[in-house]
């Protein structure tokens, strides 16, 4: 029987900050898992994605983040291809389109403002309650560790952004800063797939520099179904199948979520997701897995 090639496009090492070695290791185990299924597949990176002229499959699915990357997939899906990560979900998780969409829709998300970065006002440093805040790229994932950053008053808000304007980024999100435990996720949408852990406790260092504003993780008690559904509808609500993100937890048991990311790492569980994410690829395509002849 004919095989089916599905086109797979990694993502560009710049958009990886520390996980480049992880990112390549997912895509890899998802595609021996379409394998295992019986499809064959096909690998460009971003650069011979844009490069190419014509795009022959009919089903592609990507970890690429480039803005040129994600309006050509957005061109393609308008042409009646199948994308998975969606490139209008990807768009979707840039930091600005994402306060809007989980706001709006009444998911649990930390008071925020979206700002340009020529703000200079107060009134949006008065109207957030708390110690703090978070300053927070607006158009696109943080790349760099200053894409997200802790500022203790107004003034040192402001500061940064005006490094933000300085380096032609035009929007920022203000948040409020909640106390309590950091946990972070893993999950493929509407599946039963969902893996969450302390990243102070697990010594994931992209966190390390963030333990000493929240302090030590007290491990409240939560419910951890509540986290897991309130996750599935953020990923349906920016229309992604394979997310993760971060939440915090206050003593009560309450959480919010601060962040919701497209196809991250999957980093202390990819083994098990790979699995998962393979199959939501499939399911997307409307593909029964190809018998290998």
């Amino acid at each position: 029987m004919k095989t089916t090639t599905l086109l797979g496009v990694t993502r560009n090492k710049k958009f990886s900050p520390n996980h480049v070695g992880n990112d390549g290791a997912i895509f890899s185990l998802v595609i021996q898992e379409l394998e295992k299924m019986g499809y064959s597949v096909q690998l460009w990176d971003e650069d011979t994605f844009l490069a190419a002229t014509e795009i022959p499959h009919q089903y592609i699915f990507t970890m690429a983040r480039q803005k040129r990357v994600v309006k050509k997939l957005q061109q393609l899906e308008n042409e009646g291809k199948i994308v998975v990560n969606s490139g209008f979900g990807i768009e979707n998780c840039f930091r600005t389109n994402m306060t809007k969409n989980l706001l709006e829709n009444g998911i649990p998300y930390p008071k925020s403002y979206i700002v340009p970065t020529d703000y200079d006002g107060n009134d949006v440093f008065e109207n957030l309650p708390g110690k703090g805040f978070w300053v927070k790229r607006g158009d696109f994932h943080a790349i760099h560790k200053e894409d997200v950053s802790f500022a203790a008053t107004a003034e040192e808000a402001k500061e940064m952004l005006q490094e933000y304007a300085l380096r032609e980024i035009p929007d920022a999100v203000i948040s409020e800063h909640l106390r309590g435990d950091l946990v972070k996720f893993y999950a493929v949408r509407n599946t039963d797939f969902f893996f969450w852990f302390y990243p102070y406790a697990n010594n994931h260092h992209k966190y390390a520099e963030y333990e000493h504003i929240n302090g030590q993780s007290v491990y409240y008690p939560f419910d951890e179904k509540a986290l897991q559904q309130a996750a599935n509808a953020s990923a349906e609500v920016l229309n992604i199948h394979i997310y993760g993100g971060d939440a915090i937890i206050d003593k009560h048991g309450n959480f919010h979520l601060i962040d919701v990311n497209d196809w991250p790492s999957f980093a202390p569980c990819r083994q098990e997701a790979s699995v998962y994410i393979a199959q939501a690829i499939a399911e997307q395509f409307e593909l029964q897995p190809v018998a290998v002849s």
